[in-house]
C-alpha cells in the first residue's frame, strides 16, 4: 500500500507542476452583451449568491456557526457557480485595521460567543490577519470551483445602507475618494494574476484520481449603492473612471463592475453620456431590484399590472443595456426576498422577476447566502430571513426558493451556438419547465424542458421535432400536443399586461388560459384569473393570478 501511495505521490506532484503552469483559469472579458472567456469566446454566466464579509468584524458571516469548508461547499451544492463576497475599505487602508487578527476584531465588538465559535469551527483562521482571512475564504470558494465577484460595499466597516450613513457618495464623512481608489488598488493588487488557483490538489488514494482544485477572482466591482443627498451625475462620472482605471491598472485581468445612482437602481444617464473607457471589454455595469418600496397592496391585487410596471421601470432605469445599438452587460447583483414566506407581496415580486431572469438569461447574484450575522445595527446573532441557509447555518431555510431558482441558475442563450432559437416555456411562480410526455404536459423540474416553435405574431405553439401543436381540450382539462392545429383549440394568445397569461378558445367559444394544476403538475385550462371578459387586466382582483404565469423563455443553448 505504502509503494501505491508514493506512486501516486508522484502522480500528483506531476500534476501539481502542470496545473499550476498550464491551469485554466477564468479571466473573463465581454462581448456584446455577454460575459465570455477571454481565450474561447464562449459565454461564462454568472449565477451568484451574495456572502457579506463588509459588517464591523471585518470577516465573512458564519465562519463561528460552520467551518470554512463546509459553507464553500453548501454555495457549491445549491448550484451557484460564484460568491460576490463583500468587503469594506477600512480593512485595507486603515492602520487600525490592516493589521487585526480576527480574534482581535472580533475582541473589539464584545463578540464573544462569536470568536468562540470561530474557535470552534475555524481555529486555523482566528489567528490570521483579517485580510488572510478573505484570502483563506476565496481559497475555499475556489477548491469548489467557485468564481469570486468581490464588492466593494462600504467604507466604514457596518451595515448598509442608508441615506445618511456616511458611506453613500463620494465626499461623504466616511466615503474619501482618493482612500477609495487607494483600497481598489490593494485588492486589486492583492489578487493580480488569479493568485487564488491553490497549489493544491486532493488525492484520493482509493481511486488513484487527482482533482484540480481552484478558480480565481474574476472580478471587482467599484461601490455598492451609491446613494445620498450628495450623489449627481458629474462626480459620478469621474470618480467611476478613476476607481475603474485603478483596478484596470493594477489588475487588467479583472473585470469592472459599475455600480449606478439612487442604491443601484439608476443607469439612465448612460444613454445620452455612456462612459468614456480604453478597457470597454473588461466593463459590466450592475443594478439592484427589490420591493422595498412598492406598495404591498398592488402586489396583492394588481398582480399583472405591477409586474408590467415594475418590470418596466426596471428596463428603463438599468435593462435597456442588454438592447440596442451597442448592449453591454448586465449584473443584477443584488435581489432577493424573505424566505420565511411571511410576505405575499414580496412572493408574487420574486414570481415576477424570475420571470424577468428567465427571457433575458441575465447574469445575477442573489442576496443572500448568511442565515444569520454576528453583529447588524447593534444586535448580536441577527437572523437573516433572506439567506438562503437557516440561522444554524445547517439547512435550506426554504428549500421551494432553491428550486425556484433551478432553471435561471443555467445558461439558456449561448451566443455561440449554431441552433436557431426555440422557446421553453416556463413557469416562475414555480421556477419549472414544461415538458411534452406521451400524455400530459407537465412542469415537474428544470431540466427536461421539452422545446417549442413560437412566434409572437403567429398564434400556433408547435412541439419542435414534431408536427404538433398546444392544444386545448376544455375547461379544467389538461392541454394536450394535438395534430389538430387548425382548431381555434391550438390558436393561443399572450394576453394581459404582464404578457403572462396564454389563453385559447375551447368549442364553446370561451377563453381558457394555461394553468399549472395546483394537486399534480399537470397543465390544464381554466377561466382565466384576474381578467376581464376582454382578457385585460381586472381593477382589483384578490385570487393570484401567478399560477396561471407562463413565459415563452427564448433559447439558444
Amino acid at each position: 500500500m505504502s509503494h501505491l501511495n508514493n506512486k501516486l505521490l508522484d502522480i500528483a506532484l506531476v500534476f501539481l507542476v502542470y496545473f499550476a503552469t498550464h491551469s485554466h483559469s477564468e479571466v473573463l472579458s465581454t462581448r456584446s452583451r455577454w460575459i465570455v472567456d477571454a481565450k474561447s469566446g464562449q459565454r461564462v454566466k454568472l449565477a451568484c449568491v451574495n456572502w457579506p464579509g463588509h459588517l464591523h468584524a471585518m470577516i465573512p458571516e458564519g465562519l463561528q456557526k460552520k467551518p470554512v469548508k463546509d459553507i464553500a461547499a453548501s454555495v457549491a451544492s445549491m448550484g451557484f457557480n460564484c460568491v460576490r463576497l463583500t468587503w469594506a475599505t477600512y480593512m485595507f487602508t486603515k492602520d487600525s485595521s490592516v493589521n487585526l487578527t480576527a480574534a482581535q476584531s472580533l475582541d473589539r465588538w464584545n463578540l464573544t460567543a462569536a470568536k468562540a465559535g470561530v474557535a470552534a469551527n475555524n481555529p486555523q483562521l482566528l489567528d490570521l490577519d483579517i485580510v488572510d482571512v478573505q484570502k483563506a475564504v476565496i481559497d475555499e470558494l475556489g477548491a469548489q470551483n467557485l468564481m469570486v465577484v468581490l464588492d466593494n460595499h462600504v467604507s466604514l466597516p457596518k451595515w448598509c445602507c442608508d441615506n445618511d450613513d456616511g458611506n453613500g457618495f463620494f465626499g461623504d464623512k466616511y466615503f474619501d475618494p482618493k482612500e477609495w481608489v487607494q483600497g481598489l488598488t490593494m485588492v486589486a493588487k492583492r489578487y493580480k494574476g488569479n493568485p487564488t488557483l491553490k497549489e493544491a490538489f486532493h488525492l484520493h488514494v482509493a481511486k488513484g484520481l487527482v482533482t484540480k482544485l481552484g478558480a480565481p477572482v474574476v472580478a471587482m466591482s467599484l461601490r455598492n449603492e451609491l446613494r445620498g443627498p450628495r450623489q449627481n451625475e458629474n462626480d459620478w462620472y469621474q470618480y467611476i473612471q478613476e476607481g475603474a482605471t485603478a483596478i484596470h491598472g493594477e489588475s487588467p485581468d479583472l473585470l469592472v463592475i459599475v455600480s449606478g445612482l439612487i442604491f443601484d437602481t439608476n443607469l439612465s444617464f448612460l444613454r445620452n453620456r455612456p462612459m468614456a473607457s480604453n478597457f470597454n471589454k473588461k466593463l459590466v455595469y450592475e443594478a439592484h431590484w427589490y420591493p422595498f418600496n412598492d406598495p404591498p397592496a398592488k402586489w396583492l391585487h394588481q398582480t399583472n399590472e405591477f409586474c408590467a410596471n415594475t418590470t418596466s421601470w426596471f428596463m428603463s432605469q438599468s435593462g435597456f443595456l442588454l438592447s440596442g445599438k451597442n448592449p453591454v452587460p448586465l449584473f443584477l447583483s443584488e435581489f432577493g426576498k424573505d424566505q420565511s414566506d411571511a410576505k405575499e407581496d414580496q412572493n408574487r415580486y420574486f414570481s415576477c422577476l424570475l420571470a424577468y431572469l428567465a427571457e433575458t438569461d441575465i447574469d445575477w447574484s442573489l442576496w443572500t447566502l448568511q442565515g444569520s450575522y454576528m453583529l447588524r445595527e447593534g444586535q448580536i446573532d441577527q437572523e437573516e430571513t433572506f439567506g438562503m441557509l437557516d440561522f444554524s447555518w445547517d439547512h435550506l431555510r426554504n428549500p421551494t426558493v432553491r428550486e425556484m431558482l433551478k432553471f435561471t441558475q443555467k445558461m439558456n442563450q449561448d451566443p455561440q451556438s449554431k441552433h436557431p432559437t426555440s422557446y421553453v416555456m416556463y413557469h416562475p411562480q414555480s421556477g419549472r419547465c414544461v415538458e411534452a410526455g406521451n400524455e400530459n404536459l407537465t412542469a415537474t423540474g428544470s431540466q427536461n424542458c421539452s422545446r417549442w416553435r413560437y412566434s409572437k405574431h403567429g398564434n400556433r405553439i408547435k412541439l419542435l421535432g414534431t408536427s404538433g401543436c398546444l392544444t386545448a381540450v376544455g375547461d379544467g382539462l389538461p392541454a394536450v400536443v394535438s395534430n389538430h392545429c387548425s382548431s381555434q383549440k391550438s390558436k393561443w394568445r399572450i394576453v394581459s399586461s404582464s404578457k403572462l397569461h396564454v389563453t385559447a378558445k375551447d368549442d364553446q367559444g370561451r377563453d381558457l388560459c394555461l394553468e399549472l394544476n395546483s394537486s399534480n403538475p399537470t397543465l390544464v385550462t381554466k377561466k382565466c384569473l384576474c381578467l376581464g371578459d376582454d382578457l385585460k387586466d381586472a381593477p382589483s382582483c384578490e385570487e393570484n393570478p401567478q399560477r396561471q404565469w407562463f413565459k415563452f423563455v427564448p433559447t439558444r443553448a
